[in-house]
């Protein structure tokens, strides 16, 4: 019994009507904004501005040192943003949901937007190359350019995205505002986690929470390439299933002859094969590795052939020649002519 995901697809081939969310203007709207303050906090980064000062004023406070009851509770919340445990979790859950709605489409969502955010948060990160607070040199500064890669918050940005997913590919409205609430509820606890435990900066926290919003809003703008992605890999299972099914041999049709196997008889025994349709022989094989007699067999009678010497007996009749100068047993003499008249 076939148990994966194509399995559910060919009993039900109609998948029912998802709805695909548009880059409506409303959307385009909150994109753009996004993406100006985005921009905005970067540039006060840069000009070690306001906001370079006041991540210094909340390192220096040590929240974890302030409240230190919470710490070891913080230490597993903080999972929630980690790429690795999140993208698991929220994978099976994507999986369960494409086998019920007859489609790749959940899945093949998540695995555009993780690849989103690598690209473009991961590209950020290695070019400003800022320091995290543990690692810090200068009191004031903003630690750009130094070999980091903590800024925009990774932890902050996958958990934007990998929650928000859900609400992304809820189906319906009311689905939809409750997990964005929940996504928005779990991405501001993780990122304020990460100022506490002192390894972001605030300003790390913000860029991103902007950052995995722009992936979320953008999304819509992928949804042709995902609908490609899974008419090609459909397209692809149905060629190697065509293939396989050319490929595979043949069932042998019920009553089709077959040649018959040469009996192996024990040494000194010359034991054959019924005679085909062509009325021909099949040469007898004679086992030579047998295990030999405890007592050798007595000598055959005079008065009797050796069985090796019989004439086998088919319902065809007998196999060996007549002879014209013998006479059958049994039947009547000829009468010799005779000589001189």
């Amino acid at each position: 019994m076939r148990t994966d995901i194509f399995a559910r697809l060919d009993r039900e081939p109609e998948p029912p009507k998802i709805e695909t969310p548009r880059m409506s203007r409303h959307r385009i709207a909150l994109f753009g904004g996004t993406l100006a303050f985005y921009l905005a906090i970067v540039i006060a980064v840069l000009m070690s501005s306001w906001l370079v000062a006041l991540d210094w004023k909340v390192m220096l406070f040590r929240p974890y040192q302030q409240w230190p009851g919470i710490h070891a509770f913080l230490d597993y919340y903080v999972v929630l943003g980690q790429r690795g445990p999140t993208a698991v979790m929220v994978a099976c859950w994507l999986g369960w949901r494409s086998w019920r709605q007859h489609t790749l489409r959940p899945l093949l969502t998540l695995g555009a937007s993780l690849l989103l955010l690598n690209v473009t948060v991961g590209a950020v990160k290695i070019g400003l190359g800022r320091l995290g607070p543990h690692y810090a040199t200068q009191i004031g500064s903003a630690e750009l350019f130094a070999g980091g890669d903590i800024f925009p918050s990774g932890h902050t940005a996958n958990a934007v995205v990998t929650w928000g997913i859900l609400a992304y590919l809820a189906a319906t409205p009311r689905a939809r505002r409750y997990l964005s609430a929940m996504s928005a509820i779990v991405s501001l606890g993780v990122g304020l986690t990460t100022v506490y435990l002192g390894t972001h900066w605030l300003s790390d926290v913000v860029l991103g929470w902007a950052a995995g919003l722009l992936i979320l809003l953008g999304l819509p703008w992928a949804e042709p390439m995902i609908t490609r992605a899974e008419n090609w890999i459909f397209a692809a299972r149905e060629w190697l299933s065509a293939r396989g099914r050319t490929a595979a041999p043949q069932p042998a049709v019920a009553g089709a002859p077959r040649p018959a196997p040469a009996r192996i008889t024990a040494a000194g025994d010359a034991a054959q094969s019924p005679a085909g349709t062509g009325g021909h022989q099949t040469t007898a094989i004679t086992a030579t590795g047998s295990r030999p007699r405890a007592h050798s067999a007595p000598p055959p009678h005079p008065g009797h052939a050796v069985r090796s010497e019989r004439t086998p007996v088919t319902p065809a009749g007998s196999r060996r020649p007549p002879h014209a100068d013998r006479t059958p047993r049994g039947g009547a003499t000829p009468a010799r002519p005779v000589a001189g008249g």
